[in-house]
């Protein structure tokens, strides 16, 4: 018990932990001796009482990928008949009921398609911009910049400079999964390594352009490889240029099994109880003292579990999500309207406040 309190008193001073150090408070203290740290540290960084919200809308670019991930229930081959490449006249459709439902920002995402080339996202990317100005895209990920950067053979800062020149405002921290490369093998064998997403990071980090990091887990991980997976993020942050903004959110959700190869075929289900996903937002605020925003993901866990998850760390409640197709496929139906969301942010206590990608506020 000595160790404990020893160990919590250096979180609440926002030390960084070690993994060992982690692992023991995730696994011996009480659930709501986990959720008071977590607490107090989201009070820290966030101490107004507000729980941030937004409206966007997640289009995919196209659903042709040769990544193959093995709990990716989207993704058609080339030559399948239900292949598509999103076309300008489907995006302004889709912008203009984002902009109705008062949203501002497109989430795009695709896949690593064998023949799209760097000139075809900037001409996306500029042409959006060319119709919709204002509004923000939130783009790619990092197994997309790798993919890229090999088929044209550039580094991965020319390749961001290009996308960012033609309109990209900021970059998703996609494909994270878990950032141990015994897990990636088995997972998404053909996505970029973790010293590829991490570089990938780095270079986005080195232009200052506005990132966030992800974490799918309850699979084939240790509860040791999901706390190297922050601390491989929190040594990133940490390294960022001095007043870049680096990881500005980190997003962990449960794997979502339903109809998907790794529970076919290997029999690995979703397990994640409500008590560890509150446990998972805890320990994440803990041990990223130096990434300022930690997103509950209602979408997988469900409104009630999101809410605990506000008085556990978390500060942010995400999107409602206009439109998401990836991990719905598999399982993940929760559902908000802009009211429902800022309704349920009330219950748990909070004030709800509408923001944009840089956590910037902004209204209705």
């Amino acid at each position: 018990m000595a160790n404990l309190e020893k160990i919590s008193e250096r979180a609440l001073r926002m030390e960084h932990l070690s993994i060992e150090e982690g692992a023991e408070l995730f696994t011996k203290l009480p659930l709501a001796g986990l959720m008071f740290l977590g607490n107090e540290l989201r009070r820290n960084h966030h101490p107004h009482g507000k729980v941030t919200w937004i409206i966007d809308r997640n289009v995919n670019i196209t659903n042709v990928c040769i990544s193959g991930c093995r709990f990716c229930n989207f993704y058609k081959t080339s030559q399948s008949p239900e292949a598509y490449i999103t076309t300008i006249p489907e995006y302004c459709s889709k912008i203009e009921e984002m902009k109705r439902l008062g949203g501002n920002q497109l989430l795009l995402q695709g896949g690593m398609h064998p023949k799209l080339s760097i000139d075809f996202y900037e001409n996306l990317f500029s042409d959006l911009k060319r119709h919709y100005p204002e509004v923000r895209l939130h783009a790619l990920g990092p197994p997309e910049i790798v993919h890229l950067a090999k088929m044209e053979k550039l580094t991965y800062k020319t390749v961001l400079k290009r996308l960012v020149t033609a309109g990209m405002d900021s970059l998703p921290g996609a494909g994270a999964e878990i950032l141990v490369d015994r897990v990636r093998k088995i997972l998404s064998p053909v996505k970029c390594t973790v010293a590829e997403w991490l570089e990938v990071m780095k270079a986005a980090h080195e232009l200052n352009l506005t990132t966030s990091a992800t974490m799918m887990f309850g699979h084939v991980e240790t509860l040791e490889e999901r706390l190297q997976h922050l601390v491989s993020l929190r040594l990133l942050q940490a390294h960022k240029p001095q007043g870049h903004k680096g990881f500005l959110s980190f997003i962990p959700w449960p794997f979502q099994d339903e109809g998907t190869v790794l529970k076919k075929k290997s029999g690995v289900t979703n397990k994640v109880t409500p008590e560890e996903y509150i446990r998972m937002i805890a320990i994440s605020r803990i041990m990223l003292p130096n990434i300022p925003n930690i997103q509950a993901s209602w979408l997988t866990v469900g409104k009630d579990t999101g809410q605990l998850c506000l008085h556990a760390g978390a500060n942010d409640f995400g999107s409602i999500m206009i439109e998401e197709n990836v991990v719905s496929k598999a399982g993940a139906y929760h559902k908000f309207d802009a009211e429902g969301i800022q309704q349920a942010i009330r219950d748990a206590g909070f004030e709800p406040q509408q923001r944009n990608q840089d956590f910037q506020y902004t209204m209705l």
